[in-house]
């Protein structure tokens, strides 16, 4: 790898991390020596990276900071171009939007030879088979996450018995062929798992959730073991 990738991909790396990371973790992830380590810090210091920290503490890329258009790789290039497309394929029509907004914008700032990898990349996600079931709009549940405002729904379980609820949903999980909104449930005082399609009625509330959408996920994947240690 030459040095000016092994540059970009420390970058990269530093912004996988909101708090400091050590640098022999760095070195190691990167598979050099604590000592080029540092020397390429102090590399990308010098040219304008906003990188704060030091030997012992850690270091860590300030927010904000931009990288410049990079070269991907060619599995880079496979990875997104099969994200947008089963974006695109298995969710609402305005998910599927901005995927297609996403991948012309990174396109747009790929030199040329990359963009050419990223138009002629053959992975393939077929769309539903006619007469399967439609796919349902999640735009609302997703607004109300983003705002940590609470739901009223009518939930259908298995037996087909409803109930009222009102949840402070703070994630979905995109399933094959399942949606899932999970959310603290008011009425069994504790985190919930819906189905989206036995969802029968939905509407957003004005009224905030005690606990913002982080915090409630952040619990939610303590309770599930999903917690880094």
């Amino acid at each position: 790898m030459s040095r000016s990738a092994r540059l970009l991909d420390l970058l990269q790396l530093l912004r996988t991390h909101r708090r400091p990371v050590s640098g022999r973790n760095l070195a190691e992830a990167l598979s050099v020596s604590l000592r080029t380590l540092y020397r390429d810090i102090a590399t990308l210091q010098a040219q304008g990276a906003d990188i704060e920290g030091a030997p012992g503490i850690g270091y860590r890329l300030k927010p904000g900071f931009l990288l410049p258009p990079i070269m991907l790789q060619e599995r880079e290039i496979e990875a997104l171009v099969l994200g947008m497309r089963w974006v695109a394929s298995r969710t609402d029509p305005a998910l599927e939007e901005a995927a297609g907004h996403a991948l012309a914008k990174i396109a747009a700032v790929l030199p040329e030879e990359t963009r050419r990898e990223l138009e002629r990349t053959a992975l393939l996600v077929p769309r539903p088979l006619p007469g399967q079931q439609s796919l349902p709009d999640l735009t609302p549940l997703r607004a109300a996450i983003r705002a940590g405002l609470k739901v009223d729904l009518t939930y259908r379980d298995q037996a087909g018995a409803t109930t009222e609820r009102r949840v402070w949903p703070f994630a979905l999980g995109y399933f094959e062929d399942v949606r899932v909104l999970i959310a603290w449930c008011e009425l069994r005082k504790g985190h919930r798992h819906f189905r989206v399609d036995r969802i029968a009625t939905l509407a957003l509330t004005e009224e905030r959730s005690p606990r913002g959408p982080d915090l409630l996920l952040a619990e939610w994947k303590r309770d599930q073991g999903l917690s880094r240690t």
